[in-house]
């Protein structure tokens, strides 16, 4: 297995320092989504102690997981988290944005402009993007507060190459037991769940990690609404 399986809580004062070292950007990130997120409801944390806490040093407690080079889908990817964290403090990673919200969409492309991240935004529903174009091509699919975790395998897991990972930004509650029919259906195998709390009381969390193991059978996504009305 590729990634740092011994990770137990995310190192919070490192990755502190990596947004410190990435100041000036951190602050651009900040400005345009304070400047867009009026017109395009992009998030409902605007304080900025909170958007640094609860979106920036998220975004970033599953950087160990990302290998060097990793090509990177995101689903659902809104206002850029946790993609734009850590394409800042990781720019050998390749990111494609997946997001089905025409505006949202515009407004990934002009935040990354101005950060200088050479990220694909593609325009469309995750489980259009698992049945065509980008099916099984990511080193790594990544999501945070999509769907539950059942549903969400089925918009990732289609985009995972046979050998790499799906990675699940989530909530306190452990929701692999919910998830364990539909990661096996989906070519998922080992499954981890790595639990931690925010700095300054600001929430607890969890990322859950899914090796592909076997490629995705082809009547997966199912697509027409079913991940979230009928999940696995």
């Amino acid at each position: 297995m590729w990634y740092n399986n011994n990770m137990n809580a995310p190192d919070f004062k490192r990755l502190a320092e990596k947004i410190g070292e990435n100041r000036e950007k951190f602050c651009i990130l900040f400005e345009t989504l304070s400047e867009y997120n009026g017109k395009y409801n992009l998030t409902a944390v605007t304080e900025e102690r909170e958007v640094y806490c609860k979106h920036f040093l998220d975004s970033l407690a599953g950087e160990p997981f990302f290998p060097e080079g990793a090509h990177v889908a995101e689903v659902g990817s809104g206002g850029g988290f946790p993609s734009l964290p850590l394409a800042i403090v990781r720019p050998d990673l390749h990111f494609t944005l997946i997001e089905s919200t025409g505006k949202k969409c515009e407004y990934l492309r002009a935040v990354c402009k101005k950060l200088g991240i050479d990220a694909e935004v593609v325009n469309t529903r995750a489980e259009e993007a698992g049945r065509r174009s980008l099916r099984e091509r990511a080193d790594v699919c990544c999501a945070r507060a999509v769907a539950r975790l059942d549903t969400l395998a089925e918009y990732c897991l289609p985009l995972v190459k046979k050998g790499g990972l799906f990675l699940a930004y989530k909530g306190a509650e452990d929701e692999t037991a919910l998830a364990k029919r539909a990661i096996s259906l989906l070519g998922g195998g080992e499954t981890r769940c790595v639990k931690y709390e925010l700095p300054e009381g600001m929430g607890k969390r969890s990322l859950v990690l899914v090796t592909k193991t076997h490629f995705t059978p082809a009547k997966y996504p199912r697509g027409q609404g079913k991940e979230r009305k009928e999940p696995l």
